[in-house]
């Protein structure tokens, strides 16, 4: 199967559970951000910014498992920010996998390998000799392949600093879903640091070594080589990567206000108009063949300009710091203290594209899954043999690797310092070379 079983039928059911008590409209993702506080400066991230007066604020985590209760969606997207720095992260993803949640931890993968180191201590701390043999020769094979250094494992071998903390363990409902915008030059461009690109493959190498599951996402903006993305999908399948999103990007408010006056760029010399969105996906179909893509073949025949879609935004809410988000993840129109008051006042039919003309003017360009997705996903606007499709999709074999990969296509150099080549830092080192 493309999905684990366990997975599809879980999501199936919640589904089809809904659709036969009539329920109108209820969420499939929960987006949870617990704060806004990250690492790093994306470029065509606006979150750090929207929230730049409340980035030492959180969510507790009574509220954290609390809204994934209150909304009760089967997956749990555990986003920020960035959600490693979270102080009661170990315990939130337990809390959430005891709710029986599907758990993606989105990541930029920097604190990633130190959270699995602790969870290797704690267990040959706590193991009997058949688990502590079993971690020991983990041990052993992480050293031999670069993905621990001599003193990263006698600290594992003194066992865990707070021996009561929790850790995050492999789980087959959890995926560590790690931020991928490209190979190594582009992705350290877009992050605006380098080194970030080769700390993700170390901790997804170490990830696998480990057991855990591990998906990627990635978004694509004007400037993407779709060539190199494809160069990356090759490589991350031959490490065995569980997964993939992919999803346009878009210049909403909060990433056009950032652009224009942190780093002197034009949002429309970045980010997707509709039209750029269908070239880009034209080979959407043939990657679907060949990557475990996550979403249905209904949505990607939206990104590739095949059919329609119109938005859903309330079926993946946004709960953070301020409360549930309206109307959708990227637009912030107020913030309601519950997921009922989002669904009652958010004025739905004001938001989206329908029949090619935006009914807000914010929405013209988007096509983002966390939009889209669900209306496909939900078969809301669906035409006659959508069922059979998608079930051929979720339930058809996994796409095989093919040893495409190469670590010299994805190992393509460095950027030229902090900062987007065509920002300040572009004209900068352009006075300089001359």
């Amino acid at each position: 199967m493309r999905f684990p079983l366990a997975l599809t039928t879980k999501i199936a059911g919640y589904i089809i559970g809904h659709k036969l008590r009539g329920t109108k409209k209820f969420a499939t993702v929960l987006q949870l951000e617990p704060l806004h506080t990250c690492n790093l400066t994306c470029t065509g991230c606006g979150r750090i910014r929207e929230y730049s007066t409340s980035l030492k604020d959180m969510m507790s985590l009574e509220d954290c498992l609390g809204a994934a209760e209150e909304c009760n969606a089967p997956m749990i997207s555990i986003c920020g920010g960035e959600p490693l720095i979270y102080p009661h992260i170990e315990a939130l993803v337990n809390g959430l996998l005891a709710q029986k949640r599907i758990v993606y931890i989105c990541t930029n993968a920097m604190f990633m390998r130190k959270k699995m180191r602790e969870w290797l201590a704690k267990e040959l701390s706590e193991g009997q000799n058949g688990k502590r043999n079993e971690i020991e020769r983990k041990i052993d094979i992480l050293l031999g392949k670069g993905l621990l250094s001599e003193k990263d494992a006698a600290e594992i071998r003194k066992g865990p600093k707070d021996p009561v903390k929790p850790t995050i363990a492999p789980n087959k409902w959890m995926y560590w879903n790690v931020h991928l915008d490209g190979s190594e030059r582009t992705h350290d461009l877009i992050v605006e640091r380098e080194g970030v690109f080769r700390e993700c493959i170390l901790a997804i190498k170490m990830a696998k070594v480990l057991g855990y599951q591990v998906a990627t996402n990635t978004t694509v903006y004007k400037e993407t080589d779709m060539h190199e993305v494809e160069q990356m999908f090759d490589y991350l399948a031959d490490l065995g990567v569980d997964g993939h999103t992919i999803t346009p990007g878009y210049d909403y408010d909060a990433a056009k206000k950032d652009m224009i006056k942190r780093l002197n760029l034009r949002p429309e010399n970045f980010f997707l108009t509709r039209e750029m969105t269908i070239e880009k996906f034209r080979k959407i179909d043939d990657w679907m063949n060949r990557y475990i893509f996550f979403g249905t073949p209904i949505y990607f025949e939206f990104l590739a300009g095949k059919r329609d879609l119109t938005c859903s935004a309330w079926a993946i809410p946004t709960r953070n710091i301020r409360g549930w988000k309206g109307p959708c993840y990227l637009m912030t129109d107020g913030h309601y203290s519950s997921y009922a008051e989002l669904l009652e006042k958010t004025e739905w039919e004001r938001y989206g594209v329908v029949n090619g003309v935006a009914r807000d003017s914010r929405c013209e360009n988007c096509m983002v899954h966390c939009g889209y997705e669900p209306t496909a996903t939900l078969g809301l606007q669906s035409q006659r043999g959508d069922t059979w499709k998608n079930i051929k999709f979720n339930f058809g074999s996994k796409p095989k690797t093919r040893s495409n990969g190469s670590e010299i296509a994805v190992f393509n150099g460095v950027s030229c310092g902090n900062g987007h080549l065509t920002g300040k830092n572009a004209q900068a080192a352009s006075a300089q070379a001359s």
